[in-house]
């Protein structure tokens, strides 16, 4: 067998933009059904059954019964990961009327991208723990001893982290930024520290999150990090200003 690769198949996958709304909708890593896959990408369910199984047919997406639903996610952080990559090159999505705008920001503001931080947030975190050794530098990210004593101390499990199968750093394309953010399974313990936290919360609908005023106390005491832009018209908690 050649060792090189027929990417024709993900191609035609990925070539129709209700596959485009859903594989977003999944890069935060959760399991969606198939009603509002369709909702969101303004389908009928039928026509979103079709578009779902091409992604399942292909490997990107896995589909799980439960009871008469179905419920949809990403096959693997691996197809996260390269859909990420893959962003930084695609063209953004028409974004039409203020609640769409709204929601396009927070995504660009903080998400997960699959099990881990990314947006301004992901970046800004990486960023500063680059700059504080944590992470021995910005292409590879690896993890410093000063690193892994200091998310301890905020109890990120690190020592999990460390002995997971899947490599520990790993530096992540963010598609909004045009850098790189923290992935790897540190990344994945750091996005379920801020979530068990309460630092970060899930948006209602979407894969944007919210910061929480816990969390804002947290990035600017502990690491130097504002995250507020003057020129939005609400911070990352959702409120006004």
């Amino acid at each position: 067998m050649s060792r090189d690769r027929d990417f024709t198949s993900v191609g035609k996958a990925l070539a129709a933009p209700a596959r485009s709304v859903f594989l977003n909708l999944l890069m935060d890593g959760a399991r969606r059904p198939a009603g509002e896959l369709a909702r969101s990408a303004g389908v009928s369910a039928s026509t979103a059954s079709e578009h779902l199984a091409v992604l399942v047919d292909a490997g990107l997406v896995t589909c799980e019964a439960r009871g008469r639903c179905r419920y949809y996610s990403l096959a693997a952080p691996q197809v996260a990961a390269a859909l990420e990559a893959l962003g930084v090159h695609a063209e953004p999505m028409p974004v039409s009327g203020y609640r769409r705008s709204r929601q396009m920001q927070r995504l660009a503001a903080a998400r997960f991208c699959y099990d881990h931080i990314a947006g301004r947030l992901g970046v800004a975190l990486t960023d500063a723990w680059t700059r504080r050794g944590w992470l021995a530098d910005r292409e590879s990210l690896t993890l410093t001893d000063a690193g892994a004593d200091g998310l301890r101390g905020v109890s990120v499990d690190v020592d999990g982290a460390i002995r997971a199968r899947r490599a520990t750093t790993r530096a992540c394309p963010d598609w909004t930024e045009r850098r790189t953010h923290l992935a790897g399974s540190l990344g994945a313990a750091v996005g379920r520290r801020f979530l068990e936290a309460g630092w970060v919360v899930r948006h209602s609908s979407g894969r944007g999150l919210n910061v929480t005023g816990s969390g804002h106390d947290l990035l600017r005491e502990a690491w130097g990090i504002d995250l507020t832009d003057p020129s939005d018209l609400t911070d990352l908690t959702g409120r006004a200003r």
